[in-house]
């Protein structure tokens, strides 16, 4: 993982990419990206080299992106820093998170920047997408009206019409500016962490205690939390709720 340099000024979405497999994709993400003046790309998993020849031939001119993206190994450590994430997904799931039109999308995003909150897009791997546990950390879903007889886009396809509707917002709009005080959001990592405490708590009083339903049950568990968009005093407000259930089990 390369590490993140949090003096970098964060006034853009990141587009972050889960298991992308051809390095054509991944420089043709580059090249819509660098089409809409976004530049923050990170890579989970990528099963070929973002720097490859073919790579940086279809990235088009746009290779820096590529250079400067950021590689992990799992979605969680991508993240972490993040405050506001927003998954695209042509596929309906099981699981209630809301739903945005890619301008509502942009406005929500466009809002969380300007109350300095990071903020990032999921897209999922080309064949399959973003898997059910991979949309757990997203507070909603973007989806792309298209039509219902052909939904499939090509990655890159899915990056340029997202991006292109953030270029309007960011560049052809008036920039609107929001107070918030002293307040933040919780970061994924907060958000992590937090999920850790719980689940550990809950797995040694057995509430786990059919297996082959304890994954459905913590997707669940999560997000009814990542529909909110929890301070991080209010997420420390949590970890205590939690301490104190657990120390003073008979309290009455």
């Amino acid at each position: 993982m390369k590490k993140i340099n949090n003096q970098k000024r964060f006034d853009t979405p990141v587009i972050v990419l889960v298991r992308p497999q051809m390095a054509e994709n991944m420089g043709m993400v580059a090249r819509a990206m660098m089409n809409c003046a976004l530049s923050q790309l990170r890579i989970v998993s990528p099963r070929d080299n973002p720097l490859s020849d073919k790579a940086i031939a279809a990235a088009s001119g746009a290779h820096k992106i590529l250079e400067e993206a950021q590689i992990y190994t799992s979605l969680d450590e991508a993240l972490a820093d993040c405050q506001v994430v927003l998954a695209t997904t042509a596929r309906h799931r099981d699981m209630v998170k809301p739903i945005y039109a890619p301008h509502k999308a942009i406005d929500l995003l466009h809002q969380g920047i300007l109350q300095g909150q990071k903020t990032a897009i999921l897209f999922g791997a080309e064949r399959t997408g973003l898997e059910n546990t991979e949309l757990v950390p997203a507070n909603g879903i973007i989806e792309i009206p298209l039509n219902p007889e052909h939904t499939s886009l090509n990655l890159s396809q899915a990056v340029l019409l997202i991006g292109y509707e953030w270029f309007q917002k960011a560049h052809f709009q008036d920039n609107t500016h929001y107070q918030t005080g002293d307040s933040r959001l919780a970061s994924k990592q907060e958000m992590m962490s937090f999920f850790a405490h719980l689940e550990t708590e809950l797995e040694q009083r057995g509430y786990f205690r059919f297996s082959d339903k304890k994954e459905r049950m913590q997707i669940n568990l999560r997000n009814i939390f990542t529909r909110l968009p929890l301070s991080s005093s209010e997420i420390k407000t949590l970890h205590g709720v939690i301490t104190d259930l657990v120390r003073n089990p008979n309290h009455q």
